[in-house]
């Protein structure tokens, strides 16, 4: 079956997360994604390296379903070749400082001026415009400035999150807006300017918090693991390792309290609501340490399993590569990689389509893989191809 997005052409100019993984995520429904990078290999191909060639780890998550061309966008007949890719191209990523742009011709109006079409896609830092606009920063910079990392911890010690998230959202926002770019250009034939930020990212995410601050000045302050709206919420040691429970509402309330066989929680009055209980929770999560620490990580979720509360264990990243619930689901294809002892686990897509599911079809290209096919298809002959090669143009 042909993906929703098959005979779309993406030219891919990002690094490391938030642009790569947006075209990944159009190359997983039929795109045809072309990682366009440096002569020597982008900074971001080598994080991390799992084979012996020097790849990393995320670059095979993040390239997959991609050719590979390696370019010079900064020299004149380098140029002439993003011209003529342009001209073929649906789409551009770029996560890129805007002066970048301007000087690789890689911004809006010298895209249009070749594809009048043409959407182009790019991310930064803290959004087009405003004091910090000409800065450059990665996904924790969106992670403390949005309050997140305040928040977790605590007051002596916050702690940003090892996952970057502001660079995965931004890349699942800007793929949306791409898409919605492209139903918008079957509607009206015009392409247009798809902008994301990590800061803008980072404070959607963390908007309630904010809200709630905004509105009615909590002046909250970071509790560990502890939730602090409802109870209990925190992560608890069983006998030999660690679980986490959310119990949220009133519902849940009612159902931990008995399977506690306490009901004096539920007619307590400090107790009443989700929000009395948060700003209790400390004493909540104390009752739940106790029961925790009696069992061991099995059982407590076995237990609360059937008591129908939310709850799961902690697990070490091997611990989550052979979990029986992640085998099962098969949310990783193993796929082969020139030079890594053994295949890569690479995540696919996380939401399934009944009728146009993606696929991942290819593994990530290696460097410059892809150069020799995709120049003769813009009509370089091998000659040509060969003299650009000598005067490091590719």
């Amino acid at each position: 079956m042909t993906g929703v997005l098959d005979g779309i052409r993406v030219l891919d100019f990002g690094r490391y997360i938030a642009g790569p993984y947006c075209a990944a995520l159009l190359a997983e429904h039929g795109a045809d994604v072309i990682r366009i990078e440096k002569r020597e290999g982008s900074e971001d191909r080598f994080q991390a390296p799992v084979a012996n060639t020097g790849e990393g780890a995320l670059f095979l998550q993040m390239n997959r379903n991609k050719r590979g061309l390696t370019l010079d966008p900064m020299k004149p007949d380098g140029q002439e070749i993003v011209r003529r890719l342009v001209a073929t191209a649906d789409v551009v990523v770029a996560n890129l400082p805007p002066q970048t742009l301007a000087a690789m011709q890689l911004d809006y109006e010298s895209l249009k001026a070749v594809k009048p079409d043409i959407i182009l896609t790019t991310v930064t830092a803290y959004g087009r415009g405003g004091p910090y606009a000409s800065r450059v920063g990665f996904d924790g910079i969106g992670q403390v400035m949005s309050g997140a990392v305040y928040m977790t911890g605590t007051e002596d010690q916050p702690y940003r999150a090892q996952v970057p998230w502001v660079d995965f959202g931004t890349a699942l926002h800007c793929a949306f807006g791409t898409m919605a770019a492209l139903m918008a250009r079957t509607a009206t034939g015009k392409g247009q300017w798809v902008e994301g930020a990590l800061l803008a990212t980072a404070v959607t995410m963390t908007n309630a918090m904010l809200i709630e601050q905004a509105v009615i000045k909590a002046d909250r302050v970071p509790t560990g693991n502890r939730g602090q709206t409802s109870a209990p919420v925190d992560i608890f040691r069983t006998k030999d390792g660690w679980i986490l429970t959310q119990v949220i509402g009133q519902p849940l309330f009612k159902r931990w309290a008995r399977l506690m066989g306490e009901e004096h929680w539920l007619t307590d009055p400090r107790f009443l609501d989700d929000i009395s209980r948060g700003d209790l929770g400390a004493v909540i999560s104390e009752r739940m340490s106790r029961w925790c620490a009696e069992r061991t990580t099995e059982e407590a979720i076995e237990i609360l399993g059937k008591s129908q509360i939310p709850a799961g264990p902690v697990l070490r990243p091997q611990q989550t590569l052979d979990d029986p619930q992640v085998q099962a689901m098969g949310f990783f294809q193993p796929v082969e990689f020139p030079g890594a002892p053994r295949p890569a686990p690479v995540a696919k897509v996380p939401v399934r389509l009944s009728e146009t599911p993606g696929s991942i079809r290819r593994r990530a290209p290696l460097l410059g893989e892809h150069t020799d096919e995709i120049l003769a298809s813009l009509g370089y002959a091998g000659d040509a191809i060969a003299a650009l090669r000598e005067k490091g143009i590719v």
